[in-house]
């Protein structure tokens, strides 16, 4: 007799757990009709449908999908449509023995994870990951208390408590990178310590903010992998570390822990060898390399860089005969490098850089390096020598080089010949000045990416060159001389800071049509720009500043549409500003600053650059109005510099919208009218930005200059521009009152109002303004006292209010005991107190040190009136000639006495 459990077993699936997956089909979206093979009777064989051989129940539904995604360091969603999207439908639940599901690479757009996942008791697979699920990830998945594997990963979700993790008793891998934890940031580390079977944890980017130093009780000992990759946390080294004695793999990169790394490697030492990949870069980690690291025998991946790793690196590194990375890159190594790591005969990629100011390696640094393929040596030093021998034959055959800093000679180094599989090449800084030798121009056909920049190397460029299709070129800051020459693989070319003369050749768009990056600034170049480039529909950055071109700029940007950066600055280009250099779509600076450029500013109907960041079109004869479309269509603008041109009118009010502006430079122009109001509501100079150091080893990054005048002097910002906050309106022709509303801009570090016409007084709360380091008001019609609460501008450090009305004592505290330049006060007769001369009666109620000075609005107005009323008096007494004048000249008298 046949059971029923036999038949389905010998026939098919069965029937109700066929007709669920039939409903759960339905239910989603397949553009690719990828699950049209989804018919017949026999569900089990279906493409991702498993069942148990020998009951027939579905155990194993598996929809990864690898073509939703393009599959990398990170994946990314693409644009074909073979992604599963929809809904997920609760029939699942009749696959009541379903141990396994897999909906990962899919694309389901938002939708929340379904709460009856946490309903199939004998789950022990759940990968949900790159599904694009959101929401709140349920507490119901804490059910599944035979779930061994649960991957959550890079999904757009939120976790508000983690408690639910406890019910997962049998868990071994718990993924949840980037996944919100911030809610859960103060339990995520007794929460997962309720999981004795972990053994890998991933919480890559999960805003975690700090590590707890200390467990009562540890109980997941079985845990290997350890990875907390990018979340901001900022804590020492953990206690609990040194009962860990099972890890293969650590990740604590890209946070700011902090501490002792002697500290971290005895916390690992138990683990007699067992860890293969420490992952530590970019962290606060400080203090020597430890001796004994050949306990690690077993370590494959070393990352460190990026910390503050000081001393020597000790001979114990060469132990580490499994080592196939080494990256101890930007720290401060200021001792020697021990010639042991020339033993490390796995080691593939070797990263090293050195603080000190004496030094060098030799061949035996190298000697049995026989797999390295990687090989980067930097110096923040221009002292350090890399010394082997002219006919050194390498034992390694690289594929990437990077030099930096390292002085390897004025000639290039002939062992280059051997390294066939070269295909990155950097001699940054090394000392080079021979003219390039032809057996290196050999070389090009094969590199990929080829910098010698910042070196002495003279010569003419040869016409033409063989590179790679894309290759980047920087040949930077050298001495070559001679006309451009036109490579037309070359998708990234700088040859800026060198002598290259003559024009840019007409046909230089059809020439190099995959050029994305042109930077020609700093030569000797002239003649126009020609039309062609117009053409460079690949094109993104264009740098052509200090150079001597000249006149007019093409009106054919728009066909450009992938430029993000335009620097025509410094050259002699006339006529009017073309619109089209607002067309396109993603243009983020525009600088055009330094030429000879006039007319009006284009009328804004057709522009809509809502990406412009960066608009300088300083030190040209531009005319006219301020246009209003500034504030109504460059709405990201940060930077918006148009000093020294020939504008009239007034500051348009809609620059007011600008809410990420953070510098404003309008100075020596033609404007008048009032200050607006609104410029009080610039949110941008409310707060500080945060400063990002940008990787020393992200050489490309866009970092733009911009020349401002601070305290008196022009210089050039570059990495620290985000930092700057100026307001600089000086030498127009404004007038009015200067708004209270100033006061509310709290991180503004520039104020610079001088050479106008401004009346009234300064602003009481101006001492609200505590960072702000440059502060000028000179050469106005200013009345009144120094608002006391001046003295609180602790970061001040250049004050100028001379050639004003100004009156009353100087304050004497604080950040004034250092303006000892009695010409910052000048031409304000009414002014007393140090550093002037004019020494300042002492009235009652107010001492040597300002304080109880009578500043206040209220009580200059009662001293007034009495005076007033008493001269007034003593005038009719007296029968002087006019009652009125004689008031009016006691009274002024008074009023330079009592200031």
């Amino acid at each position: 007799m046949v059971t029923s459990l036999q038949y389905h077993a010998t026939t098919g699936c069965i029937p109700v757990e066929r007709e669920a997956i039939i409903t759960f089909k339905e239910a989603l979206i397949d553009p690719s009709n990828r699950l049209a093979s989804w018919t017949g009777e026999d569900c089990c064989a279906w493409p991702g449908v498993t069942c148990n051989n020998k009951t027939g129940n579905v155990v194993r539904l598996d929809l990864r999908n690898g073509e939703c995604y393009e599959e990398g360091e990170t994946a990314i969603l693409t644009e074909n449509s073979s992604c599963l999207g929809g809904k997920i439908s609760p029939s699942l639940l009749k696959l009541q023995h379903l141990n396994y599901l897999d909906l990962s690479m899919n694309n389901f757009q938002g939708s929340l994870i379904p709460e009856f996942l946490g309903s199939f008791e004998e789950l022990s697979y759940l990968n949900l990951s790159y599904a694009s699920f959101e929401g709140l990830v349920p507490s119901h998945l804490g059910n599944l208390s035979n779930l061994q594997y649960l991957d959550l990963y890079d999904l757009r979700a939120l976790v508000s408590d983690l408690h639910w993790l406890q019910g997962l008793s049998s868990l071994k891998h718990l993924n949840m990178g980037y996944v919100n934890l911030s809610l859960a940031s103060d339990h995520w580390l007794q929460a997962v310590n309720m999981l004795p079977c972990l053994s890998e944890l991933r919480l890559e980017s999960c805003e975690l903010r700090n590590i707890p130093q200390t467990l009562s009780t540890l109980n997941f000992t079985s845990l290997s992998v350890l990875n907390l990759y990018f979340n901001d946390i900022d804590s020492t080294i953990p206690q609990w570390f040194s009962n860990l004695t099972t890890f293969s793999e650590i990740d604590l990169s890209y946070n700011n822990v902090e501490g002792h790394i002697s500290k971290l490697f005895a916390g690992l030492s138990p683990s007699n060898g067992s860890l293969e990949a420490l992952y530590l870069h970019y962290n606060e980690l400080s203090g020597q390399l430890p001796d004994h690291l050949q306990i690690f025998k077993e370590l494959r991946y070393f990352y460190l860089s990026n910390n503050l790793i000081s001393g020597s690196i000790p001979a114990s590194i060469g132990s580490l005969r499994s080592l196939e990375v080494l990256d101890l890159s930007y720290n401060p190594i200021n001792g020697s490098i021990s010639e042991s790591i020339g033993e490390l005969t796995g080691l593939k990629h070797l990263y090293l850089f050195q603080d000190s100011r004496e030094g060098s390696l030799s061949q035996k640094h190298f000697h049995r390096l026989n797999n390295l393929e990687t090989l980067a040596l930097s110096s923040s030093s221009k002292q350090l020598f890399l010394n082997v021998s002219n006919d050194w034959i390498p034992p390694f055959n690289l594929k990437f080089m990077r030099i930096t800093n390292y002085q390897i000679g004025d000639r290039f180094p002939t062992w280059l010949k051997t390294q066939k599989q070269l295909s990155t090449l950097y001699l940054q800084g090394v000392g080079l000045s021979e003219t390039v030798p032809n057996w290196f121009w050999e070389l090009t056909p094969q590199i990929i990416r080829l910098d010698i920049s910042d070196n002495r190397i003279a010569g003419v460029l040869p016409k033409s060159l063989e590179f790679p299709r894309g290759a980047w070129v920087d040949f930077s800051s050298n001495r070559f001389e001679g006309p451009l020459p036109l490579w037309s693989n070359v998708s990234y070319l700088s040859l800026a800071n060198n002598s290259i003369s003559g024009s840019i050749p007409e046909n230089i768009g059809e020439q190099m049509p995959y050029m994305t990056y042109l930077n020609l600034s700093g030569n000797f170049m002239n003649g126009e720009i020609p039309l062609s480039m117009g053409k460079m529909k690949y094109l993104t950055e264009l740098y052509l500043s200090n150079n001597k071109f000249s006149g007019e700029i093409h009106d054919n940007w728009g066909n450009s549409q992938a430029l993000l950066i335009i620097d025509l600055s410094m050259n002699n280009l006339s006529g009017n500003l073309p619109s089209s250099m607002f067309l396109p779509t993603y243009i983020l600076w525009l600088k055009l600053n330094g030429n000879n450029l006039s007319g009006e500013l284009p009328f804004g109907t057709t522009i809509n650059s809502t990406y412009l960041s960066l608009l300088d079109l300083g030190d040209n004869r531009f005319s006219g109005k301020i246009p209003r479309w500034i504030g109504e269509r460059l709405t990201s603008l940060t930077v918006l510099r148009l000093r020294n041109n020939k504008f009239i009118g007034s500051i348009p009010q809609e620059l007011c919208s600008l809410q990420m502006l953070h510098v404003l430079d309008f100075a020596d122009n033609d404007l008048s009218g009032h200050l607006p109001i609104c410029l009080g509501n610039l949110s941008g100079f409310h707060d500080v930005m945060l400063y990002h150091k940008v990787p020393p080893d992200v050489p490309y990054a866009f970092i733009p200059q911009v020349e401002l005048v601070v305290k008196g002097r022009e210089m050039a910002y570059t990495k620290t521009l985000k930092l700057v906050n100026i307001i600089d309106l000086s030498s127009n022709h404004l007038q009015g009152d200067i708004p209270e509303e100033v006061s509310n801009l709290l991180a503004l570090g520039t104020l610079n109002l001088s050479r106008n016409q401004f009346t009234g007084k300064i602003p009481k709360k101006i001492g609200s303004l505590g960072l702000l380091e440059t502060f000028d008001l000179s050469w106005n019609s200013l009345s009144g006292s120094i608002p006391p609460a001046m003295s609180h501008m602790t970061s001040l450090n250049f004050l100028n209010l001379s050639h004003n009305n100004l009156s009353g004592p100087i304050p004497s505290t604080n950040q004034f005991l250092t303006f000892q330049d009695p010409s910052i006060y000048g031409g304000n007769p009414g002014l007393c107190g140090e550093p002037l001369p004019t020494k300042c009666q002492i009235l009652t109620g107010q001492n040597s040190n300002g304080k109880g000075q009578i500043d206040d609005d209220k009580n200059e107005k009662m001293h007034e009136k009495f005076w007033l009323f008493f001269l007034t008096g003593l005038g009719y007494a007296l029968g002087f000639c006019g009652s009125l004048v004689m008031t009016t000249f006691w009274r002024q008298c008074l009023l330079k006495v009592l200031g």
